[in-house]
């Protein structure tokens, strides 16, 4: 098992791939924090910020002006918890958390971004933009085939600058460009994305120090995710669709992968899940139309009817920023 990956429908990406014994590749921001303990500071946002000439100061420190971002320095899991905008200083004062910062209110675009990197100098970029539903949950994610040059050039600046002795997978997240957080891993929602062979060429990085992956036939990805109603805390969550239902999503043309993204055998307490529901699929492809197809597929058993909204992409409008995608 190349990759240390907690999640099981998420095996079908990793588990073909042969990888050395003493290799060990993270998914997981915990396990990237224990294994790197030389570059685990960029789990420190505040860090981050500050490392940007941002202004920012840990809660009891009074910001210059308003409003302000304000969300925990550290949090490996759930990282958008405990995040809210500060509107002025009394609202301040009343929001004051212990192990809490504050930074500016930054605007654009939100993206994801995986690099492969060696010695601190980028050697692969892919982006990704995510279009969110309410409360914290998205209806999809777009994973682009385009660079782009901005995130490109200043966060590799930024890398080349500190993390010169890093070799590995990082996601960057960005707001306008602007670095807010830094990941020891890549977003391990849709690999199966990123083209054959990434795999492979992930698993050499980590092994000999070498980035070999041709990256032919790039084409933009989707990642669609299948929400149903929130559950009782201590209730048992949705069962899983037959394995036939699921391998029928699977084969619509453009799908290349299906998620089923719950235990069914642990209460729901025991399940990430944002506030307005209960994510219950991710399915990925090529073809915006076949994914949602097999969406609609595994919608109707769950839940047993139709969408509410047509989610095309060239419906929506520009993406907000993005949480939640692990």
């Amino acid at each position: 098992m190349p990759i240390c990956e907690i999640d099981p429908w998420r095996m079908q990406y990793f588990s073909h791939v042969p990888c050395p014994q003493h290799v060990r590749i993270p998914t997981e921001d915990s396990d990237a924090w224990t294994w790197y303990p030389k570059h685990r500071w960029v789990y420190d946002k505040l860090a981050v910020a500050l490392s940007q000439g941002l202004a920012a100061g840990p809660h009891g420190t009074t910001p210059a002006g308003f409003p302000v971002f304000s969300k925990p320095i550290i949090n490996l899991r759930g990282m958008g918890m405990g995040s809210s905008a500060i509107s002025d200083a009394r609202d301040y004062e009343q929001r004051h958390q212990p192990g809490h910062f504050w930074m500016p209110m930054l605007t654009g675009r939100h993206v994801s971004t995986d690099v492969a990197v060696v010695d601190g100098t980028p050697v692969w970029w892919r982006h990704a933009t995510g279009v969110p539903a309410t409360e914290g949950m998205f209806a999809h994610w777009t994973i682009h085939a385009a660079s782009d040059p901005g995130i490109e050039t200043s966060c590799g600046a930024w890398l080349s600058r500190h993390l010169a002795d890093y070799t590995g997978l990082i996601n960057i997240e960005t707001i306008g460009g602007t670095i807010i957080e830094l990941h020891l891993r890549f977003a391990d929602q849709w690999p199966d994305l990123y083209g054959d062979g990434w795999v492979e060429a992930v698993v050499a990085l980590y092994t000999h120090g070498r980035w070999k992956f041709g990256d032919r036939g790039r084409q933009d990805g989707y990642s669609l995710a299948l929400f149903g109603p929130s559950v009782q805390p201590t209730d048992r969550p949705y069962r899983h669709p037959p394995p036939r239902l699921v391998e029928a999503a699977a084969s619509i043309a453009g799908v290349t992968s299906v998620q089923i993204t719950f235990h069914e055998d642990k209460p729901a307490a025991q399940h990430a899940m944002p506030p307005g529901g209960f994510r219950l699929a991710l399915i990925n492809g090529t073809d915006f139309d076949g994914a949602n197809g097999a969406r609609e597929l595994l919608r109707q058993h769950f839940l047993g009817r139709a969408p509410a909204v047509n989610l095309r992409p060239d419906l929506w409008a520009e993406q907000s920023p993005r949480r939640g995608v692990r």
